[in-house]
Parts: structure tokens; C-alpha cells; sequence
């Protein structure tokens, strides 16, 4: 079986993206699809215009994630601004047959205004929960395009579109660590940038920058030694 992942992608971060895909497909033990959620592609499938609070490109086309997957199957989406840690295919086991999505449960109220390039921070209840989310597609019909692009931000990221909380399953908290709210953690396994990653010089000394800063140059090492074949 094949895990199949949409990555939310803002030309911002076009860097953030391609180092979680490479720590992804590096640690996984399973076959693995990355697909980025690129706005240029999604035209005539979200046709919303952006929100003044909208902080990134992929705000709203993550819940396109069931309906790009024909609402088959299981799909994972997690925001680009994060680093993987340990094999995909554990967090993948975690699927339950019970709920229609899957989330770290966060009680994260942030205490600032604005995060990374100037942009606002938002408070409401369920702040980042959608940043990783297990989606059961076929219980998730109700995120057609016409919801997404109608739907007011808070309820799409409240998770509205259930008919109860209960369909709402539970990850462990070490599939989103949020990098300096959540207290530092030896077996953290998906860590959330979620302030501003190292790409960025007011982030660049965060918690788990080396890490991150490893993972770039590992990737780029890999590339030169690709080209260097070819010559």
C-alpha cells in the first residue's frame, strides 16, 4: 500500500517543502506519494480569494486533500513547515476505522500577534489541529470544492464539516511537536515550525534548526552526487 501525502506549499517556503519530502521519503520504510498543493494547479478548484487573515497559500486547499483522492482510501496531509523525524509508516498504522479524521489534539493558545514575515496569528479553539491531518476520505464527502470555497475559515479548521466531534480520533503529541510552544521531547517524530522555520533569519538559532540545517544539506549533498554522476 502506498501513503499517500499532500504537503501544503507557499512559494515562501519552496525550501520547507522540498527538505520535508526529502525527510520523509529518507526515513520511510513503505512506499511513499508526496503530492504539493500548489495553487497554480488547483485552478477552477479553488476559487476562494485569499482572506486577509490567510497566513499561507494553503489555508483552505488542504481540505481539498478527500476530494483530490476521489475519497478513497486514507490520505495524509501536514502542513510544509515541519521535519520528519521517524518513519511515516508508523504515524500511518495509526489509521482507525472509527473516525473520519486524525489529529494531535493541541491546547495552543499563542500568546503573539504575528508569526514569521510579518504575518497575523490567529487564536481560536483547535489552533493547529489541522496542521497534520489523517483524513478517512470517504467519511470526509463533505469537503467538496463548493464547501471549501463557501465555508468560513473557522469552519473548515474547527472541523464544522463533522457532524460530531467524536469522529475526531487522537495522534500522539510527538507527530506535531510545535516547536517553541510544546516542551522540548527526546521521541519527537514530526516537528511543527509553526513560529517561522530556519529558512528564515529570525528563526534560524529555533529549537531543532540543526536538525533542519542537517536535513537541507544531506538533501543537496544527495543532488550534487546525482549530478556529478551524470557529468
Amino acid at each position: 500500500m502506498i501513503i499517500n501525502v499532500s504537503i501544503g506549499y507557499d512559494p515562501r517556503e519552496a525550501v520547507a517543502f522540498s527538505v520535508l519530502a526529502h525527510s520523509i521519503h529518507a526515513r520511510a520504510s513503505e512506499p511513499v506519494s508526496i503530492t504539493p498543493l500548489l495553487l497554480s494547479q488547483l485552478k477552477g478548484v479553488l476559487t476562494r480569494e485569499r482572506h486577509a487573515l490567510q497566513s499561507t497559500d494553503f489555508s483552505f486547499s488542504r481540505f481539498l486533500t478527500p476530494y483530490l483522492a476521489g475519497y478513497a482510501g486514507w490520505s495524509l496531509f501536514m502542513d510544509c513547515d515541519m521535519l520528519m523525524l521517524d518513519d511515516i509508516a508508523r504515524l500511518w498504522a495509526l489509521r482507525d476505522e472509527r473516525f473520519a479524521v486524525m489529529v494531535v489534539k493541541h491546547d495552543h493558545v499563542p500568546p503573539e500577534t504575528t508569526k514569521f514575515l510579518g504575518e497575523p496569528q490567529t487564536r481560536y479553539e483547535k489552533k493547529n489541529w489541522s496542521s497534520v491531518m489523517l483524513f478517512n476520505n470517504i467519511r470526509c464527502r463533505a469537503l467538496t470544492p463548493e464547501y471549501v470555497n463557501t465555508a468560513s475559515g473557522l469552519e473548515l479548521h474547527q472541523f464544522k464539516w463533522l457532524d460530531d466531534d467524536a469522529l475526531i480520533g487522537a495522534l500522539p503529541e510527538r507527530w506535531n511537536h510545535l516547536v517553541g510552544y510544546n516542551a522540548p521531547r527526546a521521541d519527537a517524530a514530526l516537528v511543527h515550525y509553526t513560529l517561522g522555520g530556519p529558512y528564515f533569519p529570525d528563526y534560524a538559532n529555533c529549537e531543532y534548526s540543526a536538525e533542519w540545517c542537517r536535513e537541507r544539506d544531506a538533501m543537496l549533498a544527495t543532488a550534487g552526487a546525482s549530478s556529478a554522476k551524470k557529468t
